[in-house]
């Protein structure tokens, strides 16, 4: 994002088809708040994900729409050791915890972009 503020092109190590579970922190939040009140959660690991994955290619057309810039990654060589794919099992959470995701990833996005607007401007 703060390469968008600055008029420059984000970079992807990759293809970008790798996809990751992305969560905004409202969801951390409230399956971590609902774990510490669950009868029958102690001792129990929990993921606050969405359940779902999301390219970095997606990110990136994501961001554009949201920001309403046209936005042109910049590709480089995958890194060593980066994971192609992962994806949160929420099963869990869902069954023990009633927890479902408050913030989908668009909603989630597009309040991390105002964030950063107000904290570093907009350009």
């Amino acid at each position: 994002m703060l390469a968008v503020i600055e008029g420059q092109s984000p970079v992807i190590y990759g293809d970008g088809e790798q996809s990751r579970d992305f969560t905004y922190i409202d969801n951390i939040v409230d399956v971590t708040l609902r774990a510490c009140e669950a009868s029958g959660a102690s001792g129990k690991v929990f993921n606050g994900g969405t359940g779902a994955r999301i390219t970095l290619n997606e990110v990136v057309k994501l961001l554009s729409k949201v920001t309403g810039k046209k936005i042109q990654a910049k590709y480089e060589p995958p890194r060593a050791g980066d994971i192609r794919d992962s994806q949160a099992d929420i099963s869990l959470a869902e069954k023990v915890l009633g927890y479902q995701p408050l913030v989908h990833f668009e909603e989630g996005l597009k309040r991390t972009w105002e964030w950063y607007c107000a904290v570093y401007g907009k350009k």
